[in-house]
């Protein structure tokens, strides 16, 4: 056997993704996992990159695994990958000595040759060797990357520079995935990739995501599984994506538009399209045809030139929607992005100002919209088990929460293994959280 590694995961599901390949290629390939990082021999840390704070907080771990190898007995090189390399570049290399090997995302299926190098294992680097890569995450859910990259190139992000132009996966690779999820006991796949909506758009002969929901609700349908989409733009709700959600009763009527904002001159600065009223015709209309779905979204506050007006239509445009979900976040001026060289950059306390009252509108939106389930009786995956003052507690996620993102379901009372699949009646909620209690045959069900 080979030497032992660990891994630190920074950011978001895909980067989690891209973790997972990466401790499958060094598994296969004769690695073992550390169960702590001081007992391993090389680390590497998966970066994100995406705003100034995730630049911050990959540099403070990266120089925090640094200085416990310094002070351990034995060497610990230390190799980051993701974000920040795809980044930053050769300039990491003076910026950051503590580091022994750069990896950027798109060279990341090469890990196992980087790692024997950084260990004087391989004199020579070489390509991943060939084979299955094995999923080694537990659980019911599982992320699936349909595509990397992005080409929208909004005024205040930075992943077209990290992650490069869009590329779809294809959707044989992509079945195949699924196929072997199932197999290995997932129940629910959650399809993410920058834009998903354009899926497929990139080919000779272009295809749908919608089309592709439908491929892989026909892999989940035997095993009764669920099919979660995220990050779709509002543009890419076409007619077609529209009745798959409606009509393919694995794909779960959960839709998450990011909009950012209301406005319509402050969409255009940001790169984006839309107006407050073509965003009301959509939700209404999603809301018309497939009714009783769940909506989740993201707003911007203090993008620069916005205005107190409307920064306040924001507010009122949110108030208005009622989503079940909201993501809040201050502008940040990110290195290398149009926004960042604007004028009429918002000062700090404005944009702390506008955040907290946007939060206050999601926030009362989403503990209203939780609480509405009280009552329901839904499957719940479970995703973990708790040790409380009275006992363990079951804690997993029903259909209108996305894993790791929008609260949980607690079961106090109750037997199952993480990855069951329990039936429960919710029966209170505290904030984004909701409460149930395992159904018993003879319950009515």
């Amino acid at each position: 056997m080979k030497a032992k590694f660990s891994i630190v995961t920074l950011g978001c599901a895909k980067n989690e993704v891209d973790s997972d390949r990466m401790r499958s290629l060094l598994l296969r390939d004769g690695y073992a996992e550390a169960d702590d990082v001081a007992e391993s021999d090389v680390v590497l840390i998966n970066t994100c990159s995406f705003l100034a704070s995730a630049t911050t907080e990959s540099v403070e771990t990266t120089l925090d695994l640094a200085e416990q190898a310094a002070e351990g007995a034995r060497q610990k090189p230390i190799v980051m990958c993701g974000c920040m390399p795809s980044r930053y570049g050769d300039d990491l290399a003076r910026e950051l000595p503590e580091v022994t090997a750069f990896v950027r995302a798109d060279e990341e299926d090469a890990i196992v040759s980087v790692v024997d190098e950084v260990l004087g294992l391989a004199d020579d680097a070489r390509e991943a060797s060939a084979g299955e890569i094995l999923r080694t995450i537990d659980g019911a859910s599982a992320f699936v990357k349909i595509s990397e990259g992005c080409d929208r190139y909004c005024a205040f992000c930075a992943i077209p520079y990290i992650r490069g132009r869009y590329r779809s996966r294809s959707a044989e690779d992509i079945i195949a995935e699924v196929q072997a999820l199932v197999e290995g006991g997932v129940r629910e796949v959650v399809l993410i990739g920058q834009d998903t909506g354009i899926w497929g758009s990139d080919f000779g002969k272009p295809e749908t995501l919608a089309s592709l929901l439908r491929q892989v609700a026909s892999v989940m349908a035997p095993v009764r599984g669920w099919v979660r989409v995220l990050y779709l733009q509002p543009e890419g709700m076409t007619d077609e994506l529209i009745a798959t959600i409606r009509d393919t009763p694995e794909v779960l009527p959960y839709i998450d538009i990011p909009i950012q904002h209301c406005n319509g001159r402050v969409l255009e600065s940001m790169g984006r399209s839309g107006s407050r009223e073509q965003l009301s015709e959509l939700f209404a209309r999603l809301r018309r045809e497939i009714p009783g779905m769940v909506l989740r979204t993201t707003g911007m506050a203090g993008f620069p030139g916005e205005t107190d007006e409307e920064a306040d239509e924001l507010c009122e445009f949110l108030s208005e929607e009622g989503f079940d979900y909201t993501s809040v976040f201050a502008y940040s001026a990110e290195e290398g992005t149009r926004a960042a060289r604007m004028d009429g950059q918002v000062p700090d306390d404005v944009k702390l100002e506008r955040t907290q009252r946007l939060q206050d509108i999601a926030e009362a939106a989403g503990f209203a919209a939780t609480a509405r389930h009280i009552g329901e009786k839904v499957d719940v995956i479970v995703d973990g088990i708790e040790e409380g003052e009275d006992g363990p507690e079951l804690i997993g996620h029903t259909w209108f929460q996305a894993p790791d993102s929008d609260g949980a379901v607690h079961i106090a009372e109750g037997e199952a293994a993480v990855g069951d699949i329990v039936r429960c009646v919710l029966v209170d909620s505290v904030c984004y959280e909701l409460y149930g209690e395992i159904v018993t045959e003879g319950s009515g069900e």
